[in-house]
């Protein structure tokens, strides 16, 4: 049962323990593959994919046939949920996209910013009875609307060596380009280092289990990679007003992920914590994933009772959470207190999995307390920025002396002899 807690006792370290951390074990497993992707590349890939997946592969690259035929094998109701869901998420990415700017108001001077889109990017999409296609529209759209030239795709296969028909159908509509067979860490080992098949990216998206995120962090430097994602997080923030079931609803759609989900309540109303524990007990029999959700529930799962609503947004911006939902009246009111969560839902009528798979803004969110400083993924995570700077030669001179003196205070005397030279010898 969900244990009910008053803010006032609780240390941080109670609030916040979400250690994510790798057992020793899991990280030698994972260096071995990375090692030996790396050297062996497709014939380590056939084997960890037959160890893993329970299946001998040949060719790992999905055909442009069997994305057709998937296509055509989908019914046309959830087609039209596909195309959607993909315009909504086009229409909210499609605001984030940064324009170049150039400045040359002052005579001789040029300065600038100018973002070009990351070459290579490959997208990580776990297995789950239709290999999650709202994970692939929203790790593909982004990158296709950031200008991505090449978006490689890997998501493990069933064990006669398919890919559901859903997730095909979201790649095709998402744009992803080539798709391989693959999931693990051997996948990321095979983006990051690259094989005589699969092709070696620039960035590494997409969630995935310890095994992935441990090898997404060893590979970080050599390639990049979206974050370190650790187990789904709910926060409902909710007043009195609240109906107990809609909340429990959405607390334990978060604690069917996973053993290490977290679902918090934190509510400045007793009668509403209590009612919402046993509307949870009631809800997790209905449950098909109900054992999975019960330990969720049971070790990680947590009522917060605060003296006021101003409390319940403190504890909310101390715990960071992935989701948050502000079940409230006026959420719009509220909304400018909340400063550290990955996406917020406004109102007791807006659950999390209208963000999960239809409304448009991102559902790969920071976890585990990260959204103190990281964001959601976007099209910023596909560019890159940079700057440029020009000087005319009469422009350099007027300033010539103040940049050789800082220079010289610092005392790298190379960098100040780079600009005097070039006014000792102007005329050579």
């Amino acid at each position: 049962m969900i244990r009910i807690f008053n803010f006032d006792s609780l240390s941080p370290e109670d609030i916040l323990n979400r250690d994510i951390r790798a057992e020793e074990d899991v990280n030698a497993a994972v260096d071995a593959i990375l090692a030996d992707v790396r050297k062996r590349g497709d014939e380590a890939l056939r084997g960890y994919t037959e160890r893993f997946d329970g299946v001998k592969l040949e060719n790992f690259q999905v055909t442009e046939e069997e994305v057709e035929a998937a296509w055509d094998a989908l019914d046309g109701d959830f087609r039209t949920t596909l195309e959607m869901a993909a315009d909504n998420i086009r229409r909210f990415h499609e605001q984030q996209v940064h324009k170049d700017f150039l400045l040359a108001d002052r005579p001789g001077i040029v300065m600038g910013q100018r973002y070009t889109p990351i070459e290579k990017v490959g997208v990580c999409v776990p297995r789950s009875p239709a290999a999650f296609p709202s994970t692939i529209l929203m790790n593909v759209i982004p990158a296709r609307i950031a200008g991505v030239r090449d978006i490689v795709l890997v998501t493990p296969p069933e064990r006669d060596g398919s890919i559901s028909p859903a997730a095909l159908g979201a790649a095709k509509i998402a744009g992803a380009g080539r798709i391989f067979r693959l999931g693990g860490a051997q996948a990321v080992a095979a983006l990051a280092y690259g094989t005589e098949t699969v092709p070696r990216v620039d960035k590494i998206v997409g969630p995935g289990g310890i095994f992935v995120a441990t090898a997404k962090r060893k590979v970080f430097g050599l390639v990049d990679i979206d974050m370190i994602a650790g187990p789904s997080e709910i926060l409902v923030l909710a007043d009195g007003k609240t109906n107990p079931a809609w909340a429990a609803a959405d607390l334990l759609s978060q604690a069917e992920h996973d053993p290490l989900a977290s679902a918090v309540l934190v509510t400045d109303s007793p009668a509403l914590a209590e009612a919402v524990q046993r509307e949870i007990e009631l809800q997790l029999e209905q449950l098909p994933r109900r054992d999975i959700a019960r330990c969720s529930i049971d070790h990680n799962g947590k009522i917060i009772l605060t003296s006021d609503l101003d409390k319940a947004t403190e504890a909310s911006n101390l715990i960071a959470p992935e989701h948050l939902e502000l079940c409230v009246d006026d959420p719009f009111a509220w909304l400018p207190k909340i400063r550290n969560a990955g996406s917020v839902f406004l109102g007791r009528g807006v659950p999390e999995a209208l963000g999960d798979y239809f409304g448009g803004p991102n559902h790969t969110l920071p976890t585990s307390g990260t959204a103190r400083f990281s964001s959601p993924l976007g099209v910023d995570d596909f560019v890159k920025r940079s700057s440029f700077l020009y000087y005319t030669p009469e422009a350099l001179g007027a300033v010539a002396g103040r940049i050789a003196d800082f220079a010289e205070r610092e005392g790298l005397h190379g960098h100040a002899r780079s600009v005097t030279i070039r006014q000792e010898q102007k005329g050579e």
